[in-house]
């Protein structure tokens, strides 16, 4: 396996730091990664590995505000509103359209809510490329041990109309992101995940989370290529951070003919960093549901639906 990293400019002018993992021989599918908040490409320990060793190439890029995509203080946190990450996963996928082998889009946390969102409001010419959509532990809403009162909501969204770039430091609880020890380590010691979010950012963040939570985001069943919509979710029964009966609400509404919600019963936010071997578990399934589907797309619309 084989690493590469690089830099992708975005319409704005907007420099974004990518990297690539590769397969030794010939790839079977290529996945996108978007991840989440107070987070970057790096972090991701065996999972990118593990799946280039199965033959999936993972392509993935700190989103701007995060990782090393941030050249300067000032920039911690300056994601723009929705509309803007959108935009920025909508560039980055058009560097690795049109391909010979399927196409997958997945997100972790925040970025599997814009990976929602990207699957209800990306522009039609950069889904019809996507054969599918996986999700581990997506921001639909906060968990209970998280989640902020409504007055905080209401007076974040409207801080972040009025002073959109004030930055401000929302520290996540790392002994709830995994119950391995080292892990909690690596997150606590790393300056590139900076805990900082502006208020412009956090207010998209909020918004996306309400809508998705609420149902007024939806998914139709032609999100993906074919006009077909395939999508997994993954949630930990015990993740701290983001909400497990939120998250399954959002896959029963789902009336793709293709979906599977799979419940990890008492793991933590972080699936692919849960201690040995039930990260290798979770990183199984989600390279088995992206194999199957890499096949004929008529034996893959012959799935099942599974909840």
């Amino acid at each position: 396996m084989a690493t590469e990293e690089g830099w992708h400019t975005v319409e704005d002018g907007t420099k974004l730091y990518t990297k690539t993992w590769k397969t030794e021989g010939p790839a079977r599918a290529r996945l996108v990664f978007i991840h989440g908040f107070s987070d970057h490409c790096n972090t991701y320990n065996s999972f990118f590995p593990t799946l280039a060793s199965k033959g999936i190439e993972v392509y993935t890029f700190d989103q701007r505000g995060w990782g090393r995509s941030v050249l300067r203080p000032s920039e911690k946190g300056l994601t723009g509103p929705t509309t803007r990450v959108l935009q920025d996963i909508t560039s980055f996928i058009k560097t690795v359209t049109p391909c010979s082998i399927p196409l997958f889009l997945m997100g972790h946390s925040m970025g599997g809510g814009e990976v929602l969102c990207y699957a209800a409001q990306g522009p039609a010419d950069a889904r019809k490329h996507i054969r599918g959509y996986l999700l581990e532990s997506p921001f639909v809403d906060f968990s209970p041990a998280s989640k902020p009162s409504s007055i905080t909501v209401f007076f974040g969204r409207l801080a972040g109309k009025l002073l959109p770039h004030r930055q401000l430091v929302n520290k996540l609880d790392v002994k709830l992101v995994s119950r391995d020890p080292a892990v909690q380590k690596q997150f606590e010691e790393d300056t590139l995940c900076h805990d900082t979010g502006t208020l412009e950012g956090l207010a998209g963040l909020l918004d996306r989370t309400a809508e998705l939570a609420s149902g007024k985001i939806k998914i139709g069943d032609a999100a993906g290529e074919g006009g077909v919509t395939r999508i997994w979710i993954g949630h930990g029964s015990k993740d701290g951070i983001t909400n497990f009966d939120a998250s399954k609400k959002l896959a029963e509404r789902l009336t793709a003919k293709d979906k599977e919600f799979k419940v990890y019963e008492g793991h933590f936010h972080r699936l692919h960093d849960e201690p040995n071997p039930e990260n290798q578990g979770f990183m199984k399934d989600v390279a088995d549901w992206i194999l199957a589907r890499s096949v004929d797309p008529v034996k893959v619309d012959a799935a099942k639906p599974k909840l």
